[in-house]
């Protein structure tokens, strides 16, 4: 295994979990963002108040989009498996 392959995977690997951790980040953000703002305008100062609306739309978002997520996981592994048979004995 030379070093460009070993790029190769390592440059997947990266966009792979920056793809596939960006749609439940970015939801959390909005949400936690939404949320701060509300506690903000109405003074209340709760501190459990975030968790529960970030986890239950984290999952709701996990059962949306969980096949796409398998399917590129299994685009990757694929990837990986291709690259092993690619090295020379």
């Amino acid at each position: 295994m030379d070093e460009t392959m070993i790029i190769e995977a390592f440059n997947e690997s990266i966009r792979m979990i920056l793809l596939l951790s960006a749609p439940l980040l970015i939801l959390s953000l909005v949400v936690g963002l939404l949320i701060s703002i509300f506690q903000a305008t109405t003074q209340i100062q709760e501190q459990t108040l975030t968790y529960v609306p970030k986890i239950m739309l984290i999952f709701l978002m996990l059962i949306l989009i969980g096949p796409w997520m398998m399917s590129q996981l299994n685009e990757y592994t694929l990837f990986i498996f291709n690259m092993i048979d690619k090295v020379p004995l």
